[in-house]
């Protein structure tokens, strides 16, 4: 699963990355949770990055008692009640330039920070909803998973689909599934960095450092 990214990248280079424009500052972040808000670009917007809450939302979900799921499997995205409409009009791009996943380790659970080998952003697939309730619009977004690449299998057994510019154009244009591909590993490192990342108000560029991994099971680094 995709459950903790980061988008430190400065907005800038972001925008001249994705051909796009920021509604609002975009703030260095190193450690985002669900909940917390993600930068998108809409498919109903293409030319603007927006921040939307991490935790989809369908329009015709009771807003209280509502999970509020920050995946969509990519196999039954096209299926499933919860993201079959925001499938077919509301795709976006979740961008990042690293996110984490934790190993299972002899005492316990050892994190790690996926990114690709350049360091650079990227584009996660992704699915939004907007409604409007008490509080006002809300606007929502899941991130869209697939099958692990060589890199992230020894980690979890899911991984965020990641979109080349070509399958981006393809994402935001059409329900076309089959860009919900997995990355190819070769681009991509994974690294172990401190428990401070499991709390994410720790949100500074301290969690993206290296450490020594705690006991396990061979696992060591993947690049």
């Amino acid at each position: 699963m995709c459950g903790r990214t980061s988008l430190f990248t400065p907005q800038s280079h972001l925008e001249a990355r994705f051909d796009a424009t920021a509604t609002q500052p975009i703030e260095p972040r190193y450690n985002i949770a669900p909940r917390e808000k993600l930068a998108v670009i809409r498919n109903d917007s293409p030319g603007t990055i927006d921040l939307l809450e991490w935790g989809l939302l369908p329009s015709w979900a009771d807003p209280v008692e509502a999970t509020r799921p920050i995946n969509a499997r990519a196999e039954t995205v096209a299926e499933k009640p919860t993201f079959a409409e925001a499938f077919e009009r509301r795709r976006c791009l979740v961008l990042a330039d690293g996110f984490y996943e934790w190993a299972d380790t002899r005492g316990g659970s050892q994190p790690y920070r996926v990114e690709r080998t350049d360091g650079g952003p990227f584009a996660m697939a992704g699915l939004f909803e907007r409604r409007e309730g008490e509080r006002g619009i809300e606007e929502t977004v899941a991130v869209v998973t697939t099958e692990p690449n060589a890199v992230v299998e020894p980690l979890h057994h899911r991984m965020a689909v990641v979109l080349d510019p070509e399958q981006q154009r393809r994402w935001l244009s059409a329900a076309d599934r089959s860009v919900l591909d997995t990355p190819s590993a070769g681009e991509w490192r994974a690294y172990p960095v401190s428990t401070r990342v499991n709390d994410p108000t720790n949100d500074d560029s301290g969690v993206l450092e290296e450490v020594e991994p705690a006991t396990q099971t061979g696992l060591d680094e993947f690049v």
